[in-house]
């Protein structure tokens, strides 16, 4: 995304002050790779480890200005510069693909395996989720352009040099969910999110600016218009989410919306409806329906103007509905899911489903 089009804002994932101090690979800082000491650690043994070359303990001991090298301080946050760290290209498989998608004008099928430079574009009716070498997961609604900049891992180890540039629409993000912590993740719109473990966020950047909602973990937001430097940090920590205008200012930091209270789902007219009272503050309503409980196998989103919601799944089995407030900034609320059954389709006395000339199950309706 061209600078001159687009304000600039880095969001910095790290864990919470709060949180036990351990060893742990934390995300990168600019241009460096952040590692968190632990009691053990020697510069000589993480010049190793990650630049692949011991000698590079000097240079890092210059860096983070380390007085005694064999005595890291517990719980530093020592910066190693990418650009020391060897890689090798990654890839990014395609978990699941609902409706129409493309990866560089070519359809997208699941399954398959997208290289550093791809391009995904969603259709209004279509939704994809893609697996990097880590396990991170990322969602990709409809109507969404997202180019996936750098796929790269460090070489000895699973971390990951993730890149993603949002070109239009949004993504949602599980990042290395199985705790071994990552070596970059940026989703770049005008925003940059650098995560950490065990991080969950929504990055969605719109005409009016960029929303950013973080689920788990902390993020430090830092703003600035094209052509200035960084704003100072502004901390966002879990269940908060900010706004940022076009021209780079903070609209709000404030909490997210709590998740509606919703009844069992219920068959009507059609298509089914689940009753809740309206959640204070909000604005708009975003209904999903999805495969899985964790909403990484979308169908469907709607957004409706008040809590009388309706919704459908687009044949058989079992579904998942979250519904989620939205409040005047544009930031989402936190997510209330419950389950529903499909549509009913025509069954032979074999306990086949019945389908169509065009290969698309018959569907039995209630009138």
């Amino acid at each position: 995304m061209s600078r001159c089009r687009a304000l600039s804002l880095l969001v910095l994932l790290s864990c919470a002050l709060t949180a036990p101090v351990l060893g742990q690979p934390a995300g990168a800082l600019g241009d460096d790779f952040i590692y968190r000491v632990r009691q053990g650690d020697t510069l000589i043994n993480l010049a190793t480890q990650y630049t692949r070359n011991q000698a590079n303990w000097v240079p890092l001991q210059t860096l983070n200005k380390v007085v005694t090298p064999e005595l890291l301080p517990i719980g530093l946050e020592l910066r190693i510069p990418l650009a020391m760290i060897p890689e090798r290209a990654a890839e990014a498989r395609v978990l699941h693909v609902s409706g129409q998608a493309k990866t560089n004008g070519k359809p997208l099928q699941q399954g398959q395996s997208l290289s550093e430079g791809s391009t995904v574009v969603t259709a209004p009716n279509g939704f994809v989720t893609l697996e990097l070498a880590d396990g991170s997961k990322l969602t990709l609604p409809a109507g969404g352009s997202v180019e996936l900049a750098r796929l790269r891992q460090f070489e000895g180890t699973a971390l990951t040099d993730s890149v993603i540039h949002v070109q239009r629409g949004s993504v949602e993000s599980t990042v290395a969910p199985t705790g071994q912590g990552v070596g970059r993740f940026e989703v770049r719109t005008p925003v940059a999110v650098t995560g950490v473990r065990g991080t969950r966020f929504r990055v969605q950047s719109g005409a009016g600016g960029v929303q950013s909602e973080v689920l788990e973990g902390s993020v430090r937001l830092q703003p600035h218009a094209p052509g200035t430097a960084p704003a100072k940090p502004v901390s966002v920590a879990r269940g908060y989410g900010a706004a940022v205008r076009n021209d780079g200012s903070v609209s709000g930091v404030r909490e997210l919306l709590a998740a509606p209270q919703l009844s069992a789902p219920a068959r009507s007219g059609g298509a089914w409806t689940t009753t809740f009272a309206p959640v204070a503050g909000a604005q708009s309503y975003l209904v999903r329906v999805s495969r899985d409980a964790d909403g990484a196998l979308p169908v469907s989103s709607t957004a409706f103007p008040t809590n009388a919601i309706r919704f459908t799944a687009p044949g058989p089995g079992t579904y998942y509905v979250s519904v989620r407030a939205v409040d005047d900034l544009g930031l989402s609320g936190q997510d209330a899911v419950a389950t529903f059954e499909g549509a009913n389709q025509l069954m032979t006395s074999y306990g086949l489903g019945v389908g169509s000339g065009s290969g698309d199950p018959v569907i039995l309706t209630e009138y």
